[in-house]
């Protein structure tokens, strides 16, 4: 089991996240030529606000009253429920105008292994036909397992597999926003591979 960890630092502060999905909004609608039939999901915990806080940014540059946004909850489409069949289910909320024909862009904290947008895919094929889907992420640390790609990035973040990347935002932490990267955790000789590095949420991605 773990003994403890390296030190943590900031590779991210408030004002870095910030500007990171200042852009990201604005790559969305260059690439989509505007916010038409563009919908945001964030999957549960943080990227529902993220989500959230790109979308006020697009209508604020659009001039519209506001972008649909809301949450899509994978934990039933997940490949390890098997091994952690407790796991508290979310919410999924979906604007009023569906997502038939629309152009979907999935938002998540950090991409890593690429089971969890996966499982986000699965989940909004049982929802409704999107006319595309695209992926946002704050931060892609690498080591992909399956082929999957972000379209919007706000920082492309090497790490190493040992090594354990934060995601801390006000709506969810209580604290000013932040993205924090520990060193490799220091383990005793009976580590199992149940003992995988771990984002935010608690969960291999």
């Amino acid at each position: 089991m773990p003994m403890g960890t390296g030190a943590e630092r900031q590779v991210l502060s408030e004002s870095d996240i910030a500007r990171s999905l200042t852009r990201i909004a604005h790559e969305i609608l260059e690439r989509n030529h505007g916010s038409d039939d563009v919908v945001l999901l964030g999957i549960p915990t943080r990227g529902a606000p993220l989500a959230e806080r790109i979308a006020s940014r697009i209508a604020a540059t659009e001039g519209r009253p506001d972008i649909p946004a809301g949450a899509l909850d994978i934990t039933m489409y997940r490949d390890d429920l098997r091994g952690q069949p407790t796991r508290t289910l979310g919410r999924t909320t979906l604007p009023a105008s569906g997502i038939d024909g629309k152009v979907v862009v999935l938002v998540d904290d950090v991409l890593y292994s690429g089971r969890t947008i996966r499982a986000a895919l699965d989940a909004l094929n049982d929802l409704g036909r999107p006319a595309a889907v695209q992926l946002a992420v704050l931060v892609d640390r690498g080591h992909r397992e399956l082929p999957i790609r972000a379209d919007f990035v706000g920082k492309n973040l090497p790490t190493s597999r040992s090594e354990r990347v934060r995601v801390q935002l006000t709506e969810t932490d209580g604290a000013a926003d932040a993205v924090t990267i520990s060193d490799a955790v220091t383990v005793s000789d009976t580590v199992t591979t149940s003992d995988a590095p771990t984002t935010s949420d608690g969960e291999a991605r």
